[in-house]
């Protein structure tokens, strides 16, 4: 027995080396963790058990069959972290430079199927150069044997993925199915091809961070979610994240104590929106001291910035907060900001996360390029997550709600169940001087020259009186309450508590056809 015991532990001394000490102190030397102590700084300590320690691949060209390493190219396994499971796998770059073989894609793909079967997080580590090439086809089928269950399991438990290193070709496929990427910037990179073959292809020089690195994902392209400065802030982060969100979609998100009193008027909100409609204000001004602590983590936070999408609390319970930001683009909705908040509606929606939305919007973007880039389509989207959502939903008017806009943006006429407004709210069709300039066109046209500018005032003024307001919404009923603005926090909380037992479906059908 001793002997079988001392195999033992040098058979799991060899697993936890990976590719071998020298490959590790190369990562070391970068200043990036092993995928062993990515795992460890997520997980509460102690709590890891690993599966597969001892899987190995089953290639036998190229010479493959003398280069075997305990557990191949990536650890799995589950823990907790602040005492909830995760389940967790993570691409070990010292061997073969974490190219996913069909081993690989067996243990990732029994993880992720656990983490469905107990209503667990999955969280992935991805370090990795792409397919095995040694192995052909056998890879290929390992990535869409993955794929497979990311689309099954999307909706079910919450998966995360961290770009800690290297991640092209199909390997990306994975973490774009997933509901949020981290990525690490310096070292974590996606692309379908890389630099060279970029070259090749198109005559186009680039490195591999201008082309996928993590600017240009959280900036440009909008695939990733969240930008790192480090391994050990990537993971912070995704710890951060967890703690907002429920294990499953079966479950209400963790309730957090707060000593933040429910009743905390913010007088400062009084005096936030301008004189001016035309004149800018930061919509984070508004969103901060309402929700618990000032503590809000936002989503996509570089990418379009016209649009706020994030995570919060009100009296312990998380909300996601959807807003439009009229510090940038006036808070007018384009294509891009379309994608993101709809996107973020939907999950929100699949695991039972209440959304507050705040709204100051004059409309959708006009012009060709966003007429000819699908601004039609894609701003469809956001009025299909939104009338879809079944969970709780409340709406802040703060100043501007104009048009189809106003529509999209959780109103009552997509089943917004309370939608406030503050006193300087305008719901109407479009702004006074557009509404007149239409409306009233002959008679100004005609009007004496230096009565022109007169009569165009005196119009002005009367639609503004009649239209820019929230009264003739609230008189119909499309807005339940015109509320001062301090006291918006307290009257959320209440609705919030209200509106927990709330019981909504949609017809039943397989799935709808969103217009992607």
């Amino acid at each position: 027995m001793k002997d079988k015991k001392q195999h033992l532990s040098s058979l799991i001394k060899e697993a936890k080396l990976g590719g071998g000490q020298d490959k590790i102190d190369k990562l070391h030397a970068k200043n990036c963790l092993t995928a062993r102590e990515r795992i460890e700084h997520l997980l509460d300590k102690g709590s890891f058990e690993e599966f597969d320690m001892f899987k190995q691949h089953r290639c036998r060209d190229f010479g493959m069959e003398d280069k075997q390493f305990l557990g191949d190219g990536v650890v799995v396994g589950h823990g907790t972290v602040d005492g909830r499971v995760v389940c967790v796998f993570s691409y070990d770059s010292t061997v073969f430079g974490g190219s996913l073989s069909e081993t690989m894609a067996e243990k990732i793909c029994k993880t992720v199927e656990l983490a469905a079967k107990i209503g667990a997080p999955v969280v992935g580590f991805n370090d990795s150069g792409g397919a095995r090439i040694q192995e052909g086809i056998e890879s290929l089928a390992g990535y869409a044997d993955i794929f497979l269950r990311n689309v099954m399991y999307s909706g079910v438990v919450p998966q995360i993925s961290g770009m800690f290193g290297p991640c092209a070709g199909g390997a990306v496929y994975s973490p774009a199915l997933t509901d949020f990427n981290i990525m690490v910037k310096g070292t974590g990179t996606m692309f379908i091809t890389g630099p060279k073959v970029v070259e090749s292809v198109t005559g186009e020089k680039i490195s591999s961070e201008d082309l996928g690195g993590a600017d240009v994902h959280n900036k440009r392209s909008g695939v990733a979610h969240f930008e790192a400065s480090s391994d050990q802030d990537a993971i912070g982060q995704i710890k951060r994240l967890l703690s907002f969100l429920p294990s499953n979609n079966m479950e209400d998100a963790p309730l957090v104590e707060t000593d933040d009193q429910a009743d905390r008027k913010i007088p400062q909100l009084d005096a936030l929106i301008p004189e001016s409609p035309n004149q800018p204000y930061d919509m984070m001004d508004a969103i901060l001291p309402i929700l618990d602590n000032n503590d809000f983590m936002e989503v996509q936070a570089c990418y379009a910035m016209n649009m706020i999408v994030g995570f919060g609390r009100l009296y312990g319970r998380t909300v996601g907060i959807v807003a439009n930001q009229p510090n940038v683009m006036a808070g007018v909705i384009d294509i891009n900001a379309s994608v993101k908040a709809a996107r973020f509606v939907r999950f929100c929606d699949a695991f039972n996360i209440p959304i507050v939305t705040f709204v100051d919007v004059p409309g959708f973007m006009p012009g060709t390029v966003q007429e000819f880039n699908g601004i039609i389509r894609h701003g469809a989207k956001l009025i299909y997550a939104y009338a879809e959502a079944t969970v709780p939903k409340l709406t802040v008017i703060t100043r501007k709600a104009y048009g189809g806009a106003y529509c999209v943006m959780s109103s009552k006429h997509m089943r917004g169940d309370i939608n406030y407004a503050w006193p300087t709210a305008e719901i109407s069709v479009m702004g006074p001087s557009g509404a007149i300039e239409i409306v009233f066109n002959k008679e100004i046209k005609e009007a004496p020259a230096d009565k022109k500018a007169e009569i165009t005032s005196k119009k002005i003024e009367e639609y503004t009186e009649k239209f820019a307001n929230p009264y003739r919404a609230a008189g119909r009923g499309y807005i339940d309450d015109v509320i001062l603005p301090g006291s918006t926090r307290f009257r959320l909380i209440r609705a919030l508590e209200m509106l927990q037992t709330k019981s909504d479906k949609n017809p039943l059908k397989k799935h709808g056809n969103i217009p992607l």
